[in-house]
């Protein structure tokens, strides 16, 4: 019997486009003699649109997006209540409105299986902030850093400036505290350079994280599970832009990724045991990619955990796994199989007392 998959894709976020790629790799990627896959398209409005059962895989990212004028265009809890027996829902969403929780709270409240992780290690991982302060609290090391909401930043932007030249300096780096794919994050040299960051950053937040620059590799790994998580070998990104921005993720040729990373086994073993460590203080289940920077001592920092890594053809999640031994397609049937044991063992809890 085939498993009936609904895939989420779009979103109302900076990086709709970054998942349109994703739900295409996905789609190109499933068996459709396994699956009945039936996708819902999010505008960048926010309307849900649902499409027709695919029976094809897709070729065009734009054949994704339904025209609203020739589907029914509905509230999301009916769109996906009203359908029933959909097996397990993939969230294909980066970002604000569909990384952060706020998707996932939905699945919650609907009782339905859901690949990925729950409401709060999606929201506690999207939060680059709260992140941070949790991998402080669980011990693991990491780039200084410190953070700014729009108002303070507002009230006393000197102040702001000041703290950040005394207590991380130059070079440093300036994000949206919610948000990934590298959209909106500046490195900065100068005063004048820190100011524009600020700016640029809080267009895409209300809330902004500065952390100080460091001169070291960047390693990922991959890590998949529930309560037991297990770790893909390590793989190195090399850039020729400043550092790993939006164009070299998803359009630059120039960009290399290196699998698996020349380290060491030591340096191998203290990432994947940071990496363990990291999915369990976020409570994550199914998936997320583990950052890292490995300086040339040796020593490694964890950047950060992406929990709904992208599956573009780019992507260092599917390609991490491929070269340990799971090739894309079981990597989506792993998933799917994860999403399922989370939920029946979510079914075991006692709702009365």
């Amino acid at each position: 019997m085939k498993t009936k998959i609904c895939l989420l894709y779009g979103g109302k976020s900076a990086e709709h486009q970054v998942s349109l790629q994703t739900a295409k790799a996905v789609i190109q990627a499933l068996d459709l003699e396994k699956f009945d896959v039936h996708p819902i398209y999010i505008s960048t409005k926010g309307e849900w649109i649902k499409g027709d059962q695919l029976i094809d895989t897709v070729q065009d990212v734009r054949a994704l997006q339904f025209q609203a004028q020739s589907t029914s265009v509905s509230h999301p809890l009916s769109t996906v209540a009203n359908e029933t027996g959909y097996d397990v829902i993939f969230p294909l969403l980066h970002g604000p409105n569909g990384e952060d929780g706020t998707v996932q709270g939905l699945l919650e409240v609907l009782n339905t299986p859901y690949v990925g992780n729950g409401v709060l290690s999606s929201a506690a991982g999207m939060d680059k902030v709260i992140m941070k302060n949790l991998f402080a609290q669980a011990g693991l090391a990491q780039v200084n850093y410190v953070w700014y909401v729009r108002s303070t930043w507002k009230a006393h932007p000197a102040a702001a400036y000041d703290r950040v030249e005394r207590e991380l300096g130059y070079p440093c780096f300036v994000k949206p505290a919610n948000l990934g794919s590298s959209v909106g994050i500046s490195k900065c040299e100068n005063r004048n350079e820190l100011a524009a960051a600020f700016e640029e950053a809080f267009r895409y937040d209300r809330k902004i994280i500065i952390e100080a620059g460091v001169e070291a590799r960047e390693i990922e790994l991959g890590v998949l599970g529930n309560d037991h998580p297990q770790c893909s070998v390590a793989g190195e990104i090399i850039s020729r832009e400043a550092f790993y921005d939006y164009k070299a993720k998803y359009g630059d040729e120039n960009t290399s990724l290196i699998i698996p990373a020349d380290i060491s086994q030591e340096t191998y073993e203290v990432l994947k045991q940071m990496a363990v460590d990291a999915y369990k203080a976020l409570d994550c289940a199914g998936l997320a990619r583990a950052d890292f920077f490995v300086t040339k001592k040796g020593e490694v920092l964890i950047n950060e955990v992406n929990t709904m890594p992208g599956f573009t053809p780019f992507s260092m999640f599917p390609l991490l796994w491929k070269h340990t031994g799971v090739e894309y397609p079981q990597l989506i049937e792993r998933l799917v199989e994860l999403a399922m044991e989370r939920h029946q063992e979510k079914q075991q809890i006692d709702h009365t007392y």
